[in-house]
């Protein structure tokens, strides 16, 4: 689903209005926790309000009247375009949320449930990028342990090395969260497998950065806590290695998940433009906001 372009809001976006910048991709990452109508209306507000929300993935989305909530109120609040793709079943799905209209959806290139895999191509400031968004299934019931989980992992597996031919000559970003850990998490959990740990290693393999571990390659971080209190590393952002030295900024911020919006912390990515779009001149200087 994406807004048409040009199309006023219903309800006219309150302030802070932010203008999408013109030097870096800013992009935001939100779990959205299978909210209500209501919760998803208070995400959407508290994301248009972050500056640096200029692409915003939301993972676990519901499929029903939460989701489509979450999508008109991001219209009325500023995204000119929301896309949101709808399963044929009940289930849960990701949206690529752009301030820009010049952006638009790409065929997935995962097999398995594309609905929690949307891609889009998008220009900031005469500069095109890729984005895939990804939302993991968890482990689900006991009678269908791991089953959807596999399927989903061995689909992404098998796309990434396609995501060269999808976004040809420009950077990549995945953004999502994968419900598995990196390899050297802390702390270790012995629940994952390893067929969990070769899928996050499948990033790599397949020629993507793992942004937060470029900047901070040694820093304990958890976006996901436990019934026990323990931490978890589940929520990521990759961009293509050929682009990692653009990354000026990859951190998590606990504060919607301390106030209640989502039990995940939120993940933002600075990337750097270069100073020239296509080779046809300078970027323009960054909007204000």
């Amino acid at each position: 689903m994406t807004s048409p372009a040009g199309q006023s809001p219903l309800i006219p976006p309150e302030a802070p209005v932010h203008r999408p910048a013109g030097d870096a991709v800013r992009l935001l990452l939100f779990n959205a926790q299978n909210a209500s109508p209501d919760r998803s209306r208070r995400q959407a507000a508290w994301v248009a309000a972050q500056e640096e929300a200029d692409i915003a993935v939301f993972t676990e989305v519901s499929s029903t009247y939460g989701g489509d909530a979450l999508v008109t109120a991001l219209g009325e609040r500023g995204y000119a375009t929301v896309i949101a793709p709808q399963p044929a079943e009940a289930d849960y799905r990701t949206v690529i949320a752009c301030r820009t209209a010049d952006a638009h959806p790409v065929q997935s290139p995962v097999a398995v449930t594309p609905h929690r895999a949307p891609a889009a191509r998008v220009t900031v400031a005469g500069h095109d990028i890729g984005v895939l968004g990804l939302y993991v299934p968890s482990r689900g019931p006991k009678e269908q342990r791991n089953v959807a989980k596999r399927a989903f992992q061995d689909a992404v597996t098998e796309a990434l090395p396609k995501l060269d031919a999808a976004f040809p000559d420009m950077p990549v970003i995945v953004a999502g969260d994968l419900n598995v850990i990196e390899r050297r998490h802390q702390p270790p959990h012995k629940v994952f497998g390893s067929w969990e740990y070769s899928f996050h290693d499948s990033f790599q393999t397949a020629g993507l950065t793992d942004a937060f571990r470029h900047l901070h390659p040694d820093k304990v971080a958890h976006s996901w806590y436990g019934r026990s209190g323990n931490g978890f590393r589940f929520d990521h952002l990759f961009v293509s290695a050929a682009h990692a030295d653009r990354v000026l900024a990859c951190d998590y911020h606990q504060q919607a998940r301390e106030e209640g919006l989502s039990d995940h912390a939120v993940m933002t990515l600075h990337l750097g433009l270069s100073s020239t779009a296509g080779g046809q001149g300078e970027a323009p200087a960054t909007s204000s906001c």
